[in-house]
C-alpha cells in the first residue's frame, strides 16, 4: 500500500503546472546559453559575408643587409686605408 501512495504522489508532483513551467524555463535557458557560447567561441568563423580571397604572394627577394664590417650607421671603416 505504501508503494501505491508514493507512486500517486510522485505523479501529482511531476504533472503539476509549476514543475512543468520550471522545467521548460530551464531547458530554454540551457539552449540559449549554448547558442551564445557557440557564437562567442567561433565568432570570426561565422561571418555572414564571404571573406575575400587573398592573391598568392609572389617571391620577393630579401633585402640585402649591411656587410659584416659595417658599423651601426652602415658607414665603411676608413681606418684600414691609411
Amino acid at each position: 500500500m505504501f508503494n501505491a501512495e508514493i507512486r500517486k504522489l510522485l505523479i501529482q508532483v511531476i504533472t503539476s503546472w509549476q514543475v512543468i513551467v520550471v522545467t521548460v524555463v530551464l531547458v530554454l535557458y540551457i539552449f540559449i546559453v549554448n547558442y551564445v557560447g557557440r557564437l562567442y567561441q567561433g565568432g570570426t568563423n561565422r561571418s555572414l559575408l564571404p571573406k575575400p580571397r587573398k592573391a598568392p604572394k609572389e617571391d620577393v627577394p630579401e633585402a640585402v643587409g649591411p656587410s659584416e664590417g659595417a658599423d651601426e650607421l652602415g658607414l665603411e671603416d676608413d681606418t684600414r686605408k691609411g
